[in-house]
């Protein structure tokens, strides 16, 4: 299905939780100087504006990094990525998780970025023109078992799809699992959405039974709006860096602390 487009949620609450921890990861693995490829099932378009009519129809945005922006020190590696993202591209501007990647990641680090949508695809291809990064019109999954192992073989993956189709939640655990056996020292990070009738809750059940040392990281929060479902934001990170489970908990008192419910 190709309906979704996140300009729509873009800086939202649940991309808070995934991009603080996608920038903290990437940080950590670029302090050693060997390069890595990171890949992207589900990119967007790659920069999104929170002045555009579809981010003022939502109101996520308002509801989210507005908010949330303070959370995190001037050093933290999603705060640097915002910046960089603002000082580019207009105050206005918020990186999607390709260009957090480009903005951290080095000269020596492998792109591949997925997406289907057409309109997407073009504004992706365009908005993050380098040379060490190559946009596919592809089916992510697909391109994931392609790819993997990919060289270099240090690196990350982030699967992010838009869960429009319900199906992802029995297909991808054992698509991961493919994946893994295939590539089984990089890092995989699965985002899904927490909505009421918690569908998620047998895929991270069969993630945890294929993957023994998975992290899940799940944190909550109110509707963005009146009859909006999602109430949290889920993260499965299989072969996490050390020192991943500390920075998410503290991001995890963050959310707690605005939510109202405490550390």
């Amino acid at each position: 299905m190709l309906s979704y487009q996140h300009s729509y949620h873009a800086g939202n609450l649940a991309d808070v939780h995934k991009h603080a921890a996608l920038a903290w990861m990437l940080d950590y693995l670029t302090r050693k100087p060997k390069p890595l490829s990171y890949v992207e099932t589900h990119a967007g378009r790659g920069v999104y504006d929170l002045s555009s009519s579809e981010a003022a129809k939502t109101g996520e945005a308002a509801r989210g990094i507005a908010v949330a922006d303070t959370w995190f020190a001037p050093d933290h590696p999603y705060r640097r990525a915002l910046q960089t993202c603002r000082a580019t591209r207009g105050a206005s501007a918020y990186p999607g998780s390709p260009l957090i990647a480009q903005s951290l990641l080095r000269a020596s680090d492998h792109l591949h970025l997925a997406e289907l949508h057409p309109g997407e695809h073009a504004a992706l291809r365009a908005g993050l023109r380098a040379p060490n990064t190559q946009v596919y019109r592809q089916d992510g999954m697909a391109l994931a078992l392609s790819l993997c192992p990919p060289d270099p073989r240090r690196g990350l993956m982030l699967i992010d799809p838009s869960w429009e189709v319900k199906a992802e939640y029995q297909t991808l655990p054992r698509q991961i699992a493919q994946i893994t056996r295939k590539w089984n020292v990089g890092v995989v990070m699965l985002w899904y959405p927490i909505l009421k009738d918690a569908p998620h809750r047998p895929m991270v059940q069969a993630l945890r039974e294929t993957h023994p040392g998975v992290l899940v990281h799940e944190v909550r929060f109110a509707p963005a709006r009146k009859g909006h479902g999602m109430t949290g934001s889920g993260l499965c990170v299989i072969n996490p860096p050390f020192g991943l489970d500390p920075a998410l908990q503290r991001l995890g008192q963050s959310f707690a602390a605005h939510s109202g419910r405490g550390a």
